[in-house]
């Protein structure tokens, strides 16, 4: 009599280029804050600071979300695109977000990954989300700027909002990571 013995199946499953539906859920969560603080809080800083500051809640949205989910390029690129598209529901200024969160969402892909291979990145949260809002405000004011020329003027009135956006960006997604990141139990 020959003993019947099974071994357990396997499935081997290959690792897909695809984003996963926790990191879209992420990503719409945040976006939706981002959303409402841009409306409620984001306006009353403007306010406030006579438009000095005007702090730009969803990209501070995808900014965060990259930083978790760490997605490829292209990933993070449609994370902008997607995040622009929200964006369109408030600005004044039609479509320009398009060109601007795109490349600022692969830029700060870019800069995460890298960050991550550097010894200390304590600081990758506040130095990656402050070079992409300014990125993405300098895209912004550019391509105003072709549209409409004033370019002194453009320059003058939208630096200083540019530059101190950034720095509320960069305070508020360092101030969120670790939050985010222990109550989603991640790394």
């Amino acid at each position: 009599m020959s003993k019947n013995t099974q071994q357990p199946r396997t499935l081997a499953t290959e690792k897909t280029d695809e984003l996963g539906v926790r990191s879209l859920i992420l990503l719409a969560v945040l976006l939706a804050a981002g959303f409402i603080l841009n409306f409620t809080v984001g306006k009353a800083i403007s306010s406030i600071s006579g438009g000095m500051i005007s702090p730009e809640f969803i990209i501070s949205a995808f900014c965060l979300t990259i930083l978790i989910v760490k997605p490829r390029v292209h990933h993070a690129f449609i994370f902008g695109l997607i995040s622009a598209a929200v964006i369109q529901i408030t600005t004044t200024s039609p479509f320009i977000d398009f060109a601007a969160e795109g490349i600022a969402a692969v830029l700060m892909a870019v800069l995460v990954h890298a960050g991550n291979k550097l010894p200390h990145t304590k600081l990758l949260p506040f130095v990656s989300t402050f070079i992409t809002t300014t990125v993405s405000g300098l895209i912004f004011m550019a391509i105003k700027i072709v549209m409409i020329g004033a370019v002194s003027q453009l320059i003058a009135a939208m630096t200083p909002v540019i530059l101190l956006t950034a720095v509320f960006n960069a305070l508020l997604v360092q101030s969120l990571y670790k939050p985010v990141v222990d109550a989603l139990r991640i790394g």
